[in-house]
């Protein structure tokens, strides 16, 4: 994702607009897209701040309030599979996909591999 522009080229474009200047002329004169210059004006009215908002960031972990029941499922029964465990998930009412059931897993070192040698 490419960085957003300086807030100095924001600010300049914006106080052309506020001159009279169209969004069009503003655009070719500072080399940025039309809609670049609305957006910025939309967000000047709005918020009082040409500053452009948070880029990113951490999605929750879904699966994180739940972590006592995963443990415990997986000490009850080690040949459960992630499809298994993921359906159990579904039945409490927890959406989650079978790679953030592996994810979880993995993060929390609760690793299982199954094989004939296991009880």
């Amino acid at each position: 994702m490419a960085r957003p522009l300086s807030n100095d080229l924001r600010e300049r474009v914006v106080a052309a607009v506020i001159s009279g200047e169209t969004s069009r002329a503003v655009a070719a004169r500072f080399g940025v897209a039309v809609s670049s210059v609305v957006k910025w004006s939309q967000r000047q009215r709005a918020t009082g701040s040409v500053a452009p908002g948070q880029m990113g960031g951490h999605r929750r972990r879904v699966l994180e309030p739940h972590r006592s029941f995963i443990v415990e499922r997986i000490g009850q029964n080690p040949q459960l599979t992630l499809h298994g465990l993921k359906d159990e998930l579904a039945a409490r009412g927890v959406i989650g996909s079978h790679n953030a059931v592996w994810q979880f897993l993995r993060r929390e070192g609760l690793r299982f591999k199954k094989n004939d040698v296991r009880p």
